[in-house]
């Protein structure tokens, strides 16, 4: 199953997405409907097409080129149960080692590697893959390599983020962490095409790819004699990593472009072009590469740069609602490695609600939507997306422009200018200075950054860029998951993959609980969302209602922005699609060309 939320990519935070403000020092009324710059005309975004239509007749061979839209290098990590960003993630779909296909609903179907069965009432799931299949190096694909990234994510020495509390929910999973057991109880080899998984308790989330059900394979036979703690840094990994997708990896410039080769062992069949070149381009030329022929597609092409596209002749903009959410969070505790768990601090700069809730309010989103994003992005109001509209809370309000309340918030709350010098101090009076991290990117990015501090001034608080600068997004997410002492909020932006349950990102036991806030209440509502008893559906829908309005009123992680995606793609390409349920990387050895190189636009 190739989305799902257990592997949740960490998207190009708002800061790269985001449009910026003009560039005249417009300023918004406080309605937020009006500012200094010429009103942008929205896109209808129900217009956009799935499908890139090409009835030229092909060429044969070729080699697709592909752009990944990065203002700083890919990391390389070439495994799923390891990499951890969108970027390694775009790569990966080329080589994928997806078990599962996903049919309507975002539900796991049967027309992938594995077929799924699930028996709730003896909290079992069994896995049937298909047979004569290989890997890229010819060897046999069989039940040991579905089984072999359990193993590795459930190791003591492993290194990535998945070792969660849905992956705990997997019997015997802890006992093997722990180093008691040399296997996961729980997980049974029936036979060279079968597996056996049984689970402390299940929940509608198997069906989706969660409850600890994991989705991808590992070829067992070239990992197996790595150490798990060397696995991120083996050729194994980073250079010449075995597959069962289309395309093999056949040559790396590290960070900048990876070259593939058609995978003749693909199990459904041979791809049509001989190879796929994916190479970085910033956010600043990526509209120009578009234009001039470079790339056939670009993979996260930024939002704020659709009017640099949308008349192209050469290109056809596909778009569709994306399953992702911008964000700003609010650092509360920090990691405890050893327990595997948040520790909230009671004395973090943030930890009053109310302040949380005034820089909420306090930021003009509206009219960065509306005018900068002709309509690609609306201002969120939940934590799950309107895609999943049997749990997304519509009646939320969220947290609207409204610099008079976050001025009222602030007030009663005890944070006053008592020098005048136009910055509130804290309750103590002493001076309040509020350190924000947000990820480099194009010029546009940095005026829309200036454009919020300014929101913030407005209301009398004083924010400063963590270093003084936007962060390189490596460098970013690397601050952000050590807790950095010099970051007290930060904006970025989840994919929730198919299953919109947020037990792996906002729980105690999830490392990708990047805000480190956890209360009872909130444990209790996520272990609703995925208990036995939400196999009813209206109880599931019930307990979501409930999170939400808990998420909102704690005001730690606070949605910024639903999102539209939109993909350009160059008009000498055959059999694109970014259909949910008929996407690309589904039949890749579909993608034909029509011509030996990318068309320029006339």
């Amino acid at each position: 199953m190739k989305k799902r939320r257990l592997l949740l990519t960490v998207l190009a935070a708002m800061m790269l997405i985001l449009a910026a403000c003009s560039g005249n020092g417009g300023k918004s009324k406080d309605n937020g409907k009006e500012s200094g710059g010429k009103t942008a005309e929205k896109v209808d975004t129900s217009k956009f097409p799935l499908d890139a239509e090409n009835k030229d007749e092909a060429i044969k061979g070729g080699t697709l080129k592909v752009g990944l839209q990065s203002d700083g290098p890919f990391k390389g990590m070439f495994l799923y149960e390891l990499y951890e960003d969108d970027y390694d993630e775009k790569i990966l779909r080329y080589t994928s080692n997806s078990l599962y296909s996903t049919k309507e609903d975002f539900l796991i179907g049967d027309e992938g590697l594995g077929k799924l069965s699930v028996d709730e009432k003896a909290k079992k799931a069994t896995i049937t893959i298909q047979k004569d299949v290989k890997w890229s190096d010819g060897e046999p694909f069989t039940a040991d390599d579905v089984i072999y990234p359990y193993l590795i994510i459930g190791n003591k020495d492993y290194t990535g983020i998945r070792y969660d509390a849905d992956f705990q929910n997997i019997v015997g999973a802890k006992e093997y962490h722990a180093g008691k057991a040399k296997d996961i109880s729980g997980i049974k080899k029936v036979d060279d095409h079968t597996v056996e998984i049984s689970f402390k308790k299940l929940s509608p989330a198997i069906y989706s790819g969660g409850d600890g059900l994991w989705g991808y394979a590992a070829p067992k036979h070239t990992l197996k004699d790595i150490p798990i703690k060397d696995l991120q840094k083996s050729d194994a990994v980073r250079k010449n990593p075995v597959t069962l997708g289309a395309f093999i990896i056949n040559k790396i410039v590290k960070g900048e472009s990876v070259e593939m080769v058609a995978n003749k062992n693909y199990w459904k069949g041979q791809p049509k072009i001989d190879k796929v070149v994916i190479s970085t381009v910033s956010s600043a030329t990526a509209a120009e590469a578009l234009k001039t022929g470079k790339f056939d597609v670009v993979h996260s092409y930024p939002a704020n740069d659709y009017s640099a596209v949308k008349d192209l002749n050469n290109i056809t903009v596909l778009g569709r609602p994306e399953l992702a959410y911008s964000y700003v969070g609010f650092k509360q505790g920090k990691w405890d490695s050893k327990k595997g768990e948040v520790v909230v601090d009671e004395n973090a700069k943030l930890s009053d609600p109310n302040l949380r809730k005034a820089i909420a309010y306090g930021m003009d989103v509206e009219t960065v939507s509306d005018q900068y994003y002709e309509g690609l992005r609306s201002r969120g109001n939940s934590l799950i997306p309107p895609v999943f509209s049997a749990y997304y809370d519509d009646s939320l309000e969220g947290y609207k422009y409204d610099p008079e309340k976050a001025k009222k918030l602030l007030d009663d709350a005890g944070y006053k200018d008592k020098d005048n010098d136009g910055y509130r101090e804290d309750k103590d009076g002493k001076p309040l200075v509020i350190n924000f991290a947000g990820m480099a990117g194009s010029d546009k990015d940095n005026k829309i950054v200036q454009y919020y501090i300014q929101n913030w001034k407005a209301i009398g608080l004083k924010v400063e860029l963590t270093t003084g600068r936007l962060i390189e997004f490596n460098a970013f997410y690397d601050k952000v998951k050590a807790d950095d002492k010099d970051i007290d909020m930060y904006m970025a932006a989840w994919g929730t993959g198919t299953n919109p349950s947020p037990i792996g990102l906002y729980s105690k036991k999830a490392p990708f609980n990047y805000a480190r806030w956890t209360t009872p209440e909130l444990e209790s509502e996520l272990e609703a969302i995925d208990s036995q008893k939400a196999l009813d559906g209206d109880y599931r829908a019930e307990a979501f209602r409930k999170w939400q309005e808990t998420m909102y009123e704690d005001a730690v992680t606070v949605p910024t922005y639903f999102r539209t995606e939109i993909v350009p793609v160059n008009k000498r390409v055959k059999n694109w699609s970014i259909d949910y349920l008929n996407e690309y990387s589904d039949h890749l050895q579909e993608i034909e060309l029509t011509a030996d190189e990318p068309v320029k636009n006339s």
